[in-house]
């Protein structure tokens, strides 16, 4: 016969268990959750070029080299949106690369735009020239080369950030201009609690410091990322109408060897232009 003391203890021991199932369940679920989370970020945002200089690219959607940074590919089923966008302006994408960052030439004291008249419609940016001038005159540079010229926006994320990224001649996440240039404006005060809000334009990266290339990317909605991605721009309201008009239509499946989720849209930029004003 089982005392009262020794039903206690076991009651005990059963609502121990029952805790320790439930703890282990919750953190269980947490870690799948932060995995899924991490692998999200890890792909996206990792950059372009950071071993151009060994004969190595490192592509921006090695999840492996970092799981930080831009974003794996999302996982929702494609949309069946029709494509809002009309066809790319007659031109070939430009492969010139460089040894170094070009050489200091914007006014740091001026504004500047940047304008990306795309297949989608234009969207205008105002960039800030003095809180990250290294980036600002490396796209007006490349802006003048043309090289940004008749590429795609190789990808759209729709679940855990919210962001299209473009800058990538080869359109596959691991291209670059042959130069890295470094971080900046990571305290910018629209960066609040790791969050990147609609509208910022920012550099994609390798995950490590000053390892920005051409690769950028612009957020449609409010996005959680760690401050370690220069923010070097705000879209206008008209470019975020057009921007939010390419979300809209959604992404397509992963892409096996690239792990890209490409925009159903068809996002190509005709002609990139930085204008001083």
């Amino acid at each position: 016969m089982v005392s009262q003391e020794q039903r206690r203890r076991q009651l005990a021991r059963e609502k121990f268990l029952r805790q320790q199932q439930r703890r282990t369940s919750a953190r269980r679920r947490a870690r799948t959750r932060n995995a899924a989370i991490a692998s999200v970020l890890g792909v996206i945002l990792i950059g372009s070029v950071a071993l151009y200089t060994t004969g190595v690219v490192l592509k921006d959607d090695d999840s492996k080299t970092n799981a930080s940074a831009e974003v794996t590919p999302s996982a929702s089923a494609p949309s069946k949106a029709p494509d809002p966008c009309d066809k790319p302006a007659e031109g070939k994408v430009k492969t010139q690369t460089w040894e170094k960052e070009p050489a200091m030439t914007i006014d740091k004291s001026a504004k500047y735009t940047m304008k990306l008249a795309t297949t989608c419609g234009d969207i205008d940016i105002a960039l800030k020239a003095k809180a990250a001038p290294h980036t600002v005159n490396s796209f007006n540079f490349l802006a003048g080369k043309g090289y940004f010229d008749h590429t795609k926006c190789h990808r759209l994320t729709t679940e855990g950030i919210y962001v299209l990224q473009c800058g990538d001649p080869t359109a596959q996440g691991n291209g670059g201009p042959g130069y890295n240039i470094p971080d900046e404006n990571l305290k910018d005060k629209s960066l609040k609690d790791n969050m990147y809000p609609a509208g910022t334009v920012a550099m994609a990266n390798t995950g490590q410091p000053d390892s920005g290339g051409s690769q950028f990317f612009l957020v449609y909605q409010n996005s959680p990322l760690p401050p370690s991605y220069t923010p070097f721009g705000t879209i206008s309201d008209e470019g975020m109408t057009v921007l939010k008009k390419i979300a809209a239509a959604g992404s397509q499946p992963a892409d096996p060897t690239t792990g890209n989720t490409a925009p159903n849209a068809t996002v190509v930029i005709d002609k990139a232009t930085v204008t001083k004003t």
